[in-house]
């Protein structure tokens, strides 16, 4: 007998930049150590799960509000912090070597709060803007993450910053086109929520674009499920949810 999987809370940020170029967003993506059991060398958002600490700070924040909205978006604030050295959704610009500071007491501590705290730091958890919610129950026996997607604009163009190089071993920003002909090509590997949300946001120009387009499709949690299509087995996600491709063929389909 199949034991249900465990579902674990989680969430990922979506950071926009303009392109030196002029042309489509630029978005900051990492690729996880091979060693993790989960999604283990695949090309992904920063993100991870949502933590005690991150449910306490947004006790304290909600003012009336969600919860456990507020305590996702934190986490999505925090694992982005320590995967990558950006701080997004804060209220005023920080200096690069603040950032840094940062990102290393976020590291020791493990709680958001107290370095926001100690370096007088506000967030402004309304700039991340819902895109997405996927849950892909079924998919796999022994856990499965319920993770809610925002979208963040960074407002900028060249960002330094630098792998944790512990979960992760690249970090890199790259158009949503770009990375799907990368990916086509052999040189990334994305699991299927990552391709459909790729082909999702390869839509827009612009960030505010994106943004318009969120707004237009309230998120609903999105369940794979496996269908036949076309006489062959496929993975399959709902219609209507300003997803472009909704199937891609099972054998093909990489699912973390």
């Amino acid at each position: 007998m199949i034991e249900p999987a465990t579902e674990i809370e989680a969430a990922t940020l979506v950071t926009f930049r303009r392109a030196a170029s002029g042309g489509p967003p630029e978005l900051l993506m990492v690729v996880r150590a091979r060693e993790l059991a989960f999604a283990g060398g695949m090309a992904v958002f920063p993100g991870g799960r949502v933590d005690p600490a991150d449910r306490a700070l947004a006790a304290r924040l909600a003012g009336g509000r969600d919860i456990s909205e507020i305590a996702h978006r934190i986490a999505a604030v925090r694992e982005t912090i320590e995967e990558t050295g950006l701080v997004p959704a804060v209220t005023r610009t920080i200096s690069a070597a603040d950032a840094s500071l940062l990102r290393k007491e976020v590291a020791q501590t493990g709680a958001l709060g107290p370095v926001l705290d100690a370096h007088g730091l506000t967030l402004n958890l309304e700039a991340l803007v819902p895109f997405a919610r996927w849950c892909p129950r079924g998919m796999v026996h022994s856990r499965v993450f319920d993770t809610r997607f925002y979208l963040h604009d960074l407002g900028t163009g060249a960002v330094d910053l630098a792998v944790d190089a512990t979960e992760n071993t690249r970090l890199f920003w790259i158009s949503a086109a770009d990375a799907l002909a990368r990916a086509d090509a052999g040189e990334l590997s994305v699991i299927f929520p990552t391709r459909r949300n790729l082909e999702r946001l390869a839509q827009f120009a612009s960030f505010s674009e994106a943004h318009a387009h969120a707004q237009a499709h309230p998120v609903s949690t999105i369940i794979p499920q496996i269908a036949d299509r076309g006489g062959r087995r496929a993975l399959t996600i709902p219609e209507g949810l300003g997803y472009p491709v909704t199937h891609e063929p099972l054998d093909k389909a990489m699912r973390g």
